[in-house]
């Protein structure tokens, strides 16, 4: 196996995020990027947070690296020898009261705010009002998963209570190009083909149609509940689901909900396709798995007809993930990817599209479970929350993103703006707290 000592190659995952990061800067304002928010009990001292950030930051040359393709056409990340600059810091201070929107209204616009340069991939904000600070680190998905940028922020936060870990010269920046074994990765993508042209075969998925133009933004909507709510829907998860198995039960409801939607729009279309993201992290040490992308998918494919009843549609969905995970589809899905990347990216792009005429899912889906930032405090501050702003690939423009923290289970609805109305949005909103809070069907 051919290792690097210089340089970081690309695995197949990463190479389809830059390829989908690629997409959506030329269908929306921006690129594929999500935000985390930390929501605090009091107000933080922006200034020491900025000096202890940008030091942080800076132990990490990654964090400013861009793509490069050497001399056998792998793409790597190329990693500069120190940072060159500060990471972009931005601070608002609110006058009023966190009734107003301006809280919300600034981290939509910050979770959608370009990076400065192509070497800049992290921007944090401040926004502080008399009793709280909320804190958003926004992210580029080409250098961080969800998981791993909750692992960055916990880095970050261990490294305020002790100057002795062992941060510098620990986390691998070199892995091998993959350019072997190409037996199995063909192996690989002969059984991930046949399984897409079977989803493709089936039917043509249900979808909402992209609003014209390149400059739009995403919305979203945060659904949180508090610890007693919390553990009624995990009490009613696994008592309909099975125990540990909240990830079906919440993708059902939200299923149940988005038909009532497409009733209404009298969609046509005979089944829903949901890709689910699945960690693929071997989970022996955190410090190894901090950047880039460990992640696969499922894909469930679940006809209309089937939404109706919540059980049946449960069931359904365990039997999916059981068997594409017991052939493993997701492992060959990302030893597959690794063939992509002599692909450049506009090329790569119109392939991902080709299967499904366009069409490459109805909405996606990713459930985090508990948070990998293990601290109850953020900068001395004790965190009454914390919670995920992603962006979505275009198509479909629409997911909705769960994750649990502190006793607390959140799910953040995006959306690319003009693709749902405010009507729809407290339809599908309204339709979720129900069955979440009471187990109606």
């Amino acid at each position: 196996m051919l290792v690097s000592k210089r340089k970081r190659y690309l695995s197949g995952s990463d190479w389809v995020i830059n390829s989908l990061d690629r997409m959506m800067k030329n269908a929306t304002n921006a690129g594929n990027m999500s935000q985390i928010v930390l929501v605090l009990a009091a107000p933080v001292d922006e200034h020491e947070l900025q000096i202890r950030l940008n030091g942080f930051v800076k132990r990490f040359p990654v964090l400013q690296g861009q793509v490069s393709r050497d001399i056998k056409l792998a793409p790597y990340w190329k990693i500069p020898k120190r940072v060159a600059k500060d990471a972009v810091f931005t601070v608002h201070r609110l006058d009023r009261g966190p009734t107003d929107g301006s809280f919300e209204s600034l981290l939509e616009k910050s979770a959608n705010t370009p990076f400065r340069g192509r070497e800049d991939h992290l921007a944090f904000q401040v926004v502080t009002d008399k009793d709280r600070s909320i804190v958003t680190m926004t992210f580029d998905h080409r250098i961080f998963d969800a998981r791993g940028a909750e692992l960055f922020l916990d880095l970050f936060q261990q490294s305020l209570k002790s100057s002795s870990l062992p941060i510098d010269g620990s986390i691998p920046f070199s892995s091998s190009s993959n350019l072997n074994e190409w037996s199995k990765k063909f192996l690989a993508g002969r059984n991930v083909n046949r399984r897409i042209i079977a989803l493709a075969k089936a039917s043509e998925p249900e979808g909402l149609p992209i609003p014209a133009g390149t400059d739009r933004g995403f919305r979203y909507r945060l659904l949180s509940f508090t610890a007693q709510e919390t553990a009624g829907i995990y009490d009613r998860a696994y008592n309909e689901a099975g125990y540990l198995m909240e990830s079906p039960f919440l993708l059902a409801v939200i299923l149940q909900s988005m038909q009532e939607l497409f009733r209404s729009r009298k969609g046509s279309a005979s089944s829903y396709l949901i890709p689910v993201t699945m960690d693929l992290r071997p989970g022996k040490d955190p410090l190894q798995e901090i950047f880039f992308n460990y992640v696969s998918y499922l894909f469930y494919q679940v006809p209309v007809q089937s939404i109706t009843g919540r059980a049946g549609l449960i069931a359904l969905l365990k039997e999916q993930m059981y068997e594409q995970v017991k052939s493993g589809f997701p492992r060959d899905l990302a030893e597959a990817s690794l063939l992509t990347r002599i692909a450049p990216l506009p090329v790569l792009g119109k392939l991902l599209n080709l299967p499904m005429k366009g069409k490459m899912a109805t909405c996606a889906f990713s459930h985090l479970g508990k948070s990998s930032y293990r601290d109850a405090e953020f900068m001395g501050m004790k965190i009454d929350n914390l919670y995920h702003m992603p962006r979505v690939p275009v198509p479909p423009g629409l997911g909705f993103f769960s994750n649990y923290f502190n006793g607390r289970l959140n799910l953040v609805v995006s959306f690319l703006d003009g693709l749902l109305d405010d009507k729809e949005l407290e339809m599908i909103e309204q339709g979720i707290r129900t069955r979440f809070l009471t187990g109606s069907d």
